[in-house]
């Protein structure tokens, strides 16, 4: 483990003392996860008792792990979650915990856990803390019956605290923090600890090919002219920051969300096309860069696909505007002629064919005095540039991305670096100071890159000329990518023989991903298993009558020269195909691509040669390791591996500060950085806006501190009057006020704690009860039930029939039944788009329904919209109540007006309520097991339960003789259930 900066032991010392409160943002990349586990370590005694919340399963295993290096190892870092059992005498024991926040408040309100003995709460992502979340719920329950213990919130996410009024503020308010410590990059003291020792930078700027600069440009162009149709779509908007520097940005699509989320149910299908085409673009921007040219052409055709026919197989109505610009087809073509070009040749004249007619070479070079086989130096010229399995009139470009070759050339000076300093001897007597190793550290923007870049470095060919070096692999790729055709081709005409990918492939990827899966992660014995299915499947054509393929290598095509003359690339393709033959398309070519692969003799290999291969150790001076980059877990990784060498391929600002702690924590260690960046490109302007960026939310934030104020806390208490009168009775001596010491409560279902409601419902004054119920989401009073929907949630409840079945149980068992449709604060109040509404209106006309033309001669059929279900629903239940609430807050309202002038609930009757005849009462029943039994023939409401006290599962009732049925539900009712069950008889 590093040992710890100036830096951060100055912001220990500022954030330790556990009798304050702080919030702390540090500029990412210099190493908060440390400072969190180095404080943790110092709280780790049985005598406290400190909770981490708001952490992954991901930092909850890298915090656990970094703990166990640091020494805080018994018991270390204990992760309670569901299947954690005993969970009180867990908290007692103390030490430090990791809980997510809806197992914590549940706690905390059922009292599993002593809230007054929690010595503090350790809160990550603070910048994602809102009113709304259960991190500030936790907080409100934690100082209503702790006053001592300490909140420390943590984050380094500086540009997510910028939007809105005040975010800083807020974020200190819900969590009721006093200090708050900022430190950027360009803090005094930070800047100080990591300028003195720095590492040796090699920055790399590699321009783009030629035809990747014009897909660049065109792809710019057609995000600018999606912008400006958004713009021009939604004229009543601020929409300054709708630019083409912050479309760079995943998070661009979500900024426009939010400022689209106002009027959503007024937005048009076309703007709604507009953002995600915004999104489609930005992906290409990082896919040209990152992606193999056959890669990106393939993505490229499933856009089009994608663009023109709908899953169901129609046509498209509203299709993307950009892909009709001259722009989308200079992005299109020149995709496609950094993979293939397709050439038309007009048919010879065979009366000679010289270039076959090796006697007529031989006297042409006898006559002209040349020595040497020049014939066969052509032949093998051209078999290089072309291989013998592709027909005429394909030609390969595979054009490779200029950033391979650049990683070639630093390995290269890395390995001559090593070798240089090998050779330097030592002075006798000196000396020996610890030392980085000779790994070499390869990182990248994602795990696809690393799997990409894994294959070219080792199948290239060092000593072949700069492009083509991975020739092979691109190769190997192509043919992926012609059975790839093959097969969409296969799928439009409804051909079902070739429609399976390769064993090698099959059940490990989907989709896209399959066509360029890498062979060299397949194990010797599916290769084999591979080899020994095409040797069975030559066996097969050899009987049938077919000619035998000449060992295991690919079988040739037969030259074909048709008059090309107005060919197209589907006839090339086709010809392709059947030059192939049937292993291409039953997919085994694809694994017995190379001669290398195919002439692998597996009965003679040495076994534990192979063994060695390829899971022995490797020498430290021989391991290159190619890794994405993660968060704080690279901290550790470069801790752990001390490369002496880093190629970073992309640019990242906040590994280049994770470099910066390194080098600063271990002096000694010789460290070169190689930062490779594609010049005047997306991925050049993205690295400096991301800076840019930073800073001025940095500087937004200290501004924010210096004129913020203090937010002033109070202990809740209800008014004197209040406490004791609750409710007031007409029926005593008209009006009396009657005296209740009860508090008001609201008996919450445990699921609806994933909500916000609970929170809000505690924060505005009534005690929140949770408890499994069987019948609705929330109980108000002894005759209210309240069944909570959201928009999506009642839109899926309508299609499945479980809201049906929930008012049916509502209505059964309370008096006043609700359904409450809750929208989205800051969201359309509304059901549908403005479009849709106009639809239902033209269906729900008092005019019949027009017939459609054709021999059918059928009324169209408009399926039931939502209104028409929530009419329907009305009329079936009529003491159904439904409110409208326009978000969290205005229910938060309702509830407590519903709730004056009543009684409170039962927490024992509304838990018991719906679980009759159930021996886990409380634990809920299988109401889908009943809803069946009830509607079989001959079992009514009076003869179910004793149906279900007889028999233990529907399958038992079915297998009940007639006789067995007769004596539980008597002969005229056992008859009627009988019949339907065994004869379909209603």
């Amino acid at each position: 483990m590093s040992t710890l900066l100036p830096f951060h032991k100055s912001i220990l010392e500022k954030i330790l003392d556990p009798a304050t409160s702080d919030l702390l943002i540090l500029a990412r990349g210099l190493g908060l996860r440390r400072i969190i586990c180095t404080l943790m370590k110092i709280y780790d005694v049985p005598q406290n008792l400190v909770l981490l919340i708001n952490a992954t399963p991901e930092e909850e295993s890298a915090i656990g792990e970094e703990l166990g290096i640091i020494g805080c190892r018994r018991p270390g870092l204990r992760v309670v979650s569901y299947e954690t059992k005993d969970r009180p005498n867990l908290y007692k024991q103390g030490g430090i915990i990791s809980v997510t926040s809806r197992i914590l408040v549940v706690d905390m309100l059922q009292g599993d856990i002593p809230t007054e003995l929690i010595t503090g709460l350790m809160v990550l992502h603070a910048e994602r803390v809102t009113p709304l979340v259960l991190e500030a719920f936790i907080v409100r329950l934690f100082r209503e019956k702790n006053k001592e213990g300490f909140v420390k919130a943590f984050t380094d996410q500086p540009e997510h605290i910028t939007s809105g009024l005040s975010p800083l503020k807020n974020i200190m308010k819900e969590l009721q923090l006093r200090n708050v410590h900022i430190y950027p990059r360009f803090h005094e003291e930070i800047k100080t600890s990591l300028e003195r020792r720095r590492a040796d930078v090699v920055e790399l700027s590699q321009n783009l090919t030629e035809s990747m600069a014009d897909i660049h440009h065109a792809i710019i162009q057609c995000m600018s002219s999606t912008l400006s149709d958004l713009k021009r779509s939604n004229t009543t908007l601020d929409l300054d920051d709708f630019n083409v520097e912050n479309a760079y940005f995943r998070s661009f699509e979500v900024i426009v969300r939010r400022q689209l989320d106002p009027v959503w149910h007024k937005v048009g299908p076309k703007t709604k096309q507009l953002i995600n085409d915004l999104g489609t673009l930005r992906r290409l921007l990082y896919y040209l860069l990152t992606y193999d040219p056959l890669q990106f052409h393939s993505y490229l055709e499933t856009l089009i696909a994608a663009n023109t026919i709908t899953p169901s197989g129609g046509t498209k109505q509203h299709q993307s505007p950009w892909m009709l610009t001259d722009a989308a087809n200079i992005i299109f073509q020149t995709a496609q002629r950094r993979c293939y070009t397709i050439t038309a040749t007009t048919k010879k004249n065979p009366v000679i064919d010289l270039t076959e007619d090796d006697d007529a070479w031989e006297a042409l070079d006898e006559a002209e005095g040349n020595v040497g086989p020049s014939r066969d130096k052509g032949k093998a010229k051209e078999t290089e540039s072309k291989p013998g399995w592709l027909t005429e009139g394909i030609d390969p470009v595979l054009e490779e991305l200029p950033k391979w070759n650049l990683l070639h050339e630093i390995l290269l000076e890395a390995e001559g670096e090593m070798i240089r300093q090998e050779s330097i001897k030592k002075p006798p007597g000196a000396a020996s100071l610890p030392t980085a190793s000779n790994n070499i550290l390869v990182m990248t923007s994602s795990t696809r890159s690393c799997s990409l870049l894994t294959e070219f470095l080792s199948t290239m060919d060092p000593k072949a000329k700069p492009g083509v070096r991975g020739r092979e692999m691109m190769l190997r790729k192509l043919r992926l990518y012609l059975w790839w055709k093959r097969q969409l081709k296969d799928q439009k005409q409804g051909s079902s023989g070739a429609s399976m990918m390769p064993d090698s492939s099959r059940g490990t990827m989907d989709g896209f991903d399959r066509m360029f899966a890498v062979e060299d992660g397949l194990s010797e014995a599916l290769k084999k298993k591979d080899k020994e299915k095409a040797a069975r499947a030559q066996s097969r054509r050899r009987v049938r009558g077919g000619a035998p393929a000449a060992g295991h290598s690919v079988p040739k095509a037969e030259p074909v020269e048709p008059n090309l003359n107005a060919m197209s690339e589907a006839d090339i393709f086709s010809q392709f195909w059947e030059a192939q033959g049937e292993d291409f398309q039953s997919g085994q070519l694809v694994t017995m691509g190379d001669d290398a692969l195919g002439s692998l003799d597996f009965a003679s290999a040495n076994l534990e040669s192979e063994f060695d291969l390829n899971y022995g150790l490797l020498a430290p001076e021989q391991t290159v390791l190619v890794r994405a980059y993660s968060d704080d877990t690279d901290d550790l990784v470069i801790s752990e591996i001390k490369p002496k060498f880093i190629i970073m391929v992309e640019p990242d600002m906040d590994f280049v500060r994770r470099i910066e702690v390194y080098k600063s924590s271990h002096p000694t260690y010789a460290v070169r950085v190689y930062h490779m960046v594609y010049s005047n490109s997306c991925e050049e302007h993205k690295y400096l806006a991301g800076i840019r960026k930073e800073k001025d939310s940095f500087q937004r934030l200290i501004k924010e501190r210096g004129s913020m104020l203090i937010t002033l806390t109070e202990n809740r208490r209800e008014a004197e009057g209040d406490a004791i009168i609750k409710t007031i009775s007409s029926r005593l001596a008209g009006g009396r006020k009657e005296l209740n010491t009860e508090p008001s409560c609201v008996i919450v279902d445990m699921r609806e704690f994933r909500s916000t409601l609970p929170s809000l419902l505690h924060a505005s004054g009534l005690m929140v009860i949770p408890a499994t119920l069987t019948v609705g989401d929330y109980v108000l009073t002894p005759d209210i039930c309240v069944e909570r929907k959201s928009l999506p949630d009642l839109i899926s409840s309508f299609n499945s029939g479980r809201l049906y079945t929930q008012c049916e149980m509502m209505t059964a068992h309370y008096k006043y039944p609700v359904l409450l449709i809750e929208f989205e604060e800051d969201k359309a109040f509304s059901l549908d788009t403005i479009a849709d509404v106009k639809t239902y209106g033209k269906a729900n006309s008092k005019y019949p329904p027009k017939k459609q033309s054709g021999p059918s001669d059928q009324p169209s059929y408009t399926p039931p919209s939502i209104q028409h279900k929530i009419v329907l629903l009305t009329l079936a239940f009529p003491r159904l109540r439904i409110i409208w609430s326009s978000s969290p807050y205005a229910t938060s309202e309702i509830f407590n007006d519903l709730k004056i002038n009543d009684r409170e609930p039962d927490p024992t009757k509304a838990i018991s309520i719906g679980a009759d005849n159930d021996p886990n009462v409380g634990a809920g029943v299988n109401t889908a097991a009943e809803e069946l039994l009830r509607s079989i023939p001959g079992i009514t409401n009076k003869n179910v339960h004793h149906v279900m006290s007889r028999v233990n599962s529907v399958r038992e009732l079915c297998d009940l003789t007639l006789l067995q049925m007769k004596g539980i539900l008597g002969a005229e009712e056992a008859q009627k259930a009988y019949n339907f069950i065994n004869k379909g008889d209603r």
